[in-house]
């Protein structure tokens, strides 16, 4: 406990010879491989960059191009549609008044039998009323059925030309979109001259097409309006000839409704008379059967 450890020995002392000199430097000697090899790579960064170069400025044009493609076709777009808009206006409000044109001529038909009948009959004519309302009722009933069942129909047949269209649409966008990254793929490789070459080519691709659009969205719209137009004169003459059926039914039912009142009328008469002759015929008989009796 009290008594003190004896100190480590010294590490031992290590010497280390010196390291040689380190060889002297290559010197380099030019040849005309290295020279060639040289001027090539300035060469080729120099077209690449001009590629580059390139490249953009063809990025920039295509660019401005295409906006304005875009900004020419909507306002083609937007033309038609106000042509087509302003057509569809005309042909309702032509629509709307030859139907009240001839609303108000079958109301005033309709009015002028109706008290022509009050006047023949009333009793006869509100019989008639009843049964023609009942009549009416059923076949609109009939006809209500009818056209329900033609909306569902045709409604079923555009849904089913809706579903085809877009099929068909989708697989053409997707066989037009496997094409296109085909062509990209076959034309990636292609120089920078090329592309500026193919993109030419595709701006007077576009500027054609345009023109195609812009001329077939005006074709369009003048057939829209055309067909629009024969349908107002198709839907005009059928209201036409459809108020002058009505009323032509409607004073045909008032002339058979008076005469079969007048018939009514007569056979009435007829009948009274023939009662009035058998109330007299016996009055008679009972008066001299009455005088026979008293002589007797």
């Amino acid at each position: 406990m009290g008594g003190s450890r004896p100190s480590p020995p010294p590490p031992p002392t290590i010497v280390y010879s010196p390291a040689p000199p380190p060889p002297a430097p290559p010197t380099s000697v030019p040849t005309q491989s290295v020279t060639t090899q040289t001027a090539l790579n300035e060469t080729s960064g120099k077209q690449t960059r001009l590629n580059m170069e390139l490249g953009a400025q063809l990025d920039r044009t295509n660019a401005e191009f295409f906006a304005g493609q875009d900004i020419r076709r909507s306002q083609s777009a937007s033309a038609e549609q106000r042509l087509t808009q302003k057509a569809a206006g005309d042909i309702e409000t032509g629509l709307t008044r030859v139907r009240g044109q001839e609303e108000r001529s079958g109301i005033a038909a309709t009015g002028a039998e109706y008290r022509a009948g009050l006047a023949t009959a009333g009793q006869e004519e509100r019989r008639t009323i009843g049964t023609t309302g009942t009549e009416t009722r059923a076949t609109e009933r009939v006809r209500g059925t009818e056209q329900r069942a033609g909306i569902r129909e045709a409604g079923g047949q555009e849904r089913l030309g809706i579903a085809a269209t877009g099929t068909e649409q989708r697989r053409g966008i997707a066989a037009s979109g496997v094409e296109q990254r085909a062509g990209i793929r076959e034309t990636g490789s292609e120089t920078r001259l090329t592309e500026a070459e193919r993109g030419r080519q595709q701006r007077l691709g576009i500027a054609a097409t345009g023109v195609e659009q812009r001329a077939g969205i005006r074709e369009t719209g003048g057939q829209q309006r055309l067909t629009q137009g024969q349908l107002l004169s198709g839907q005009e003459r059928q209201i036409g000839l459809r108020g002058q059926e009505e009323r032509r039914t409607v004073a045909a039912s008032g002339v058979e409704q008076r005469a079969g009142i007048r018939e009514t009328g007569s056979e009435q008469r007829f009948t009274a008379l023939q009662q009035e002759m058998f109330r007299r015929y016996k009055e008679n008989r009972d008066f001299e059967q009455a005088q026979s009796q008293y002589r007797s």
